[in-house]
Order: C-alpha cells, then sequence, then structure tokens
C-alpha cells in the first residue's frame, strides 16, 4: 500500500514559515491499495489538497474518520470529489449512543457553520459506523475499536496481504494516567497496533507538557514510541503535532522519542511526504 501525508498538523491549522517542514494542515492521510482503491483516513484541512489529486475516473473513494472533532472534519465542505455527480462517497466515523453519525457531522456541515447541507452534494454519499469487526473495502480489510480520547473516538487497523497499517492519530494509552500500563490487554489501541508495519500515533506533546495535560486524550512523543515498542510496531511516524510547536520542536521531538524506543524506527509525519508499506 502507499501513504500519504495530506495534513499532520493537531487541535488547529497552523501555516507559516516556522511549520513549513512538518506542514501545517490537520489530520489527513491518503492510502491506496494495489488495485487503486483509495482509503483517507480523516478529513482536516489537509483533505481539500487532496481532492484535485484523485482521479476523474475513481468510482468509490472511502472517508474513515476517527472522531469528529473539528480538527478532523473542517476540511469535508472543500473536498472537491464531494462534488463529483455520482462518484460513491463512503463515510465512516464511530458510533454513538445518542445520534446516528449524519444528524452529528450535519451539526456542522449546515447552516450558519457552512452554506451547503449534506442533502445538496451531488455525489452519492453513504454513512457507516466504523466497523468494529473486519470489513472488505476493495483490497483492503479494515477493523476499528474504539480508543481513549474524548470523543467517542476509533482507531483503524488496515491491511493488505501481510502488511498492515495502525493509525491512531489523537490517543492517551491510558485516561488520567502518567503513562500506560505494562500489560498490553489494560492499553488502549494495543490491538489495533499490534506487528503493524507502519503505526501513525499522536506525538503532541513533550514530557513537560504531557504532564500538564493528563486526561487531555493525548500523548507525548516518547509514550507514542514507547507503544509502538509495546504493540511490536515496525515503524512509527509521530502525528498530530502542536499547532505551537514550530519545526525545531517537532525535530527535537522526533529524536527523543527515538531514543526512548531503539527497536522501533521513529520519525515525523512530514505534509506532502508519501512512502510505500
Amino acid at each position: 500500500m502507499r501513504v500519504r501525508f495530506w495534513g499532520t498538523r493537531g487541535s488547529i491549522a497552523s501555516a507559516g514559515p516556522e511549520t513549513q517542514g512538518y506542514g501545517g494542515n490537520t489530520a489527513c492521510v491518503e492510502v491506496v491499495g494495489t488495485d487503486g482503491t483509495v482509503l483517507v483516513l480523516d478529513a482536516g484541512t489537509g483533505i481539500r489538497p487532496l481532492g484535485p489529486s484523485v482521479s476523474t475516473e475513481l468510482a468509490r473513494i472511502d472517508i474513515l474518520l476517527s472522531h469528529l472533532h473539528m480538527d478532523h472534519i473542517q476540511g469535508l465542505g472543500f473536498f472537491g470529489p464531494m462534488f463529483r455527480p455520482g462518484l460513491e462517497v463512503h463515510l465512516w466515523g464511530p458510533p454513538s449512543t445518542t445520534l446516528d453519525l449524519r444528524a452529528r457531522l450535519t451539526r456542522y456541515l449546515s447552516p450558519p457553520l457552512f452554506p451547503v447541507r449534506f442533502r445538496d452534494l451531488p455525489s452519492r454519499l453513504e454513512l457507516h459506523n466504523a466497523p468494529g469487526r473486519p470489513v472488505r473495502i476493495g483490497c483492503f480489510e479494515v477493523t476499528s475499536a474504539m480508543v481513549i480520547h474524548p470523543g467517542p473516538t476509533v482507531g483503524y487497523r488496515i491491511s493488505e496481504g501481510a502488511t498492515t497499517l495502525a493509525y491512531l492519530p489523537d490517543h492517551e494509552p491510558a485516561l488520567g494516567a502518567g503513562g500506560f500500563p505494562i500489560s498490553p490487554e489494560w492499553t488502549s489501541g494495543h490491538d489495533l497496533a499490534a506487528g503493524a508495519d507502519l503505526l501513525i500515533h499522536d506525538a503532541q506533546y513533550s514530557a513537560e507538557e504531557r504532564a500538564d495535560r493528563i486526561g487531555w486524550g493525548h500523548s507525548s512523543a516518547v509514550e507514542a514510541a514507547r507503544f509502538a515498542a509495546q504493540a511490536g510496531a515496525r515503524r512509527m511516524a509521530g502525528f498530530h503535532h502542536d499547532p505551537g510547536h514550530d519545526d525545531g520542536a517537532v525535530d527535537r521531538l522526533v529524536a527523543v522519542a527515538a531514543e526512548a524506543a531503539p527497536g522501533v524506527e521513529v520519525f515525523g509525519a512530514r505534509e506532502g511526504q508519501a512512502l510505500e508499506v
């Protein structure tokens, strides 16, 4: 599978010369399978520049939302393919015991927050709860599980053959704790990340910042790397960079995280970066 990062920032877009290296757009990752299947992970501001690159020959595209915080959905209305007549757009998102996914997303995709309503879109839009059991989307097997982050929030595990990508963009492995349990079965998200070839994981904070933000639903870069090592992931892309961190700050966090997990290839996800998994 081929992965490209279109948005790597967390919380709010943060564009400027000091963030050019890692990028300022919020969460959006494109995953393309060997048969051409396209998955889009989250719909932050990074989904807007993705739009023009989507082939006009594509008949279906799937958008997998981890949760419905603004930095993960605010690009939806600016995603060009949503306005293509006849294109199948499948939106997946976390289940809720109160409102269905359409009702929750309509709070944003409707006046006064946005001028275009779901019903006005010419694409063929279908909404689904994120799959708690494996489902087949083209060449991919996709599953999800609830993870610790205010939400509700899910993480995703995406496999094609023997290759696996895990996506946990907003994640605190143990809610309200300064670390996470040694025992994997008590660690949020462990089964999603287990043995992944690439883990994309929340690495927003330094250890000092994290100490003041316990319970916020995010990880320090060191925690992310240790989580990757515990899960047996081969590579970890630090993600959801803090909007207040410039490129130098992210570089330093990545370096410290790499030292904490020498058996894992640790790097910071950069907007525009493409790689084979």
